[in-house]
C-alpha cells in the first residue's frame, strides 16, 4: 500500500549539487519516521538524515551543512538537496520510511526503490 518512488539521481562533478526526490504514496509524509540513507559499494548502509515524527531532523556528520532535507506537503513528497557534492558521497540512494505507531526511526518497514548518485572528481 506504501510506496515510496525516488527520483533525481546521476552523476555530476565534484562540488555540483543534484536534488533528489521521494514521492510518498499511501502514507503522509513525516506522520512517522522517514529518512534518506545511502549506501556504496563494500560499505554499511548510511543514515544520511532522519525525520522523526515530531518532526526532528538528525543529519550525519558527512553530510550536514551539505545537504538538506525539505518537502512538499501537496505533493506528499521529500527532497534531498545535495550540494558541494564530493566523490566520498557516491553511492545508492534510498528513501525510507516507518509507518509503525511508536516507531523510534531505528528501522523501516518500507523502502524506495534507489536512485544513484556519481560524483566524479
Amino acid at each position: 500500500q506504501v510506496q515510496l518512488v525516488e527520483s533525481g539521481g546521476g552523476s555530476v562533478q565534484a562540488g555540483g549539487s543534484l536534488r533528489l526526490s521521494c514521492a510518498v504514496s499511501g502514507y503522509t509524509i513525516n506522520s512517522g519516521c522517514m529518512g534518506w540513507f545511502r549506501q556504496a559499494p563494500g560499505r554499511e548502509r548510511e543514515g544520511i538524515v532522519i525525520i522523526d515524527r515530531t518532526g526532528r531532523l538528525s543529519y550525519a556528520d558527512s553530510v550536514k551543512g551539505r545537504f538538506t532535507i525539505s518537502q512538499d506537503n501537496a505533493k506528499n513528497t521529500l527532497y534531498l538537496q545535495m550540494n558541494s557534492l564530493k566523490p566520498e558521497d557516491t553511492a545508492m540512494y534510498y528513501c525510507a520510511a516507518d509507518t509503525r505507531r511508536w516507531s523510534r526511526c531505528y528501522d523501516y518497514n518500507y523502502w524506495g526503490q534507489g536512485t544513484q548518485v556519481t560524483v566524479s572528481s
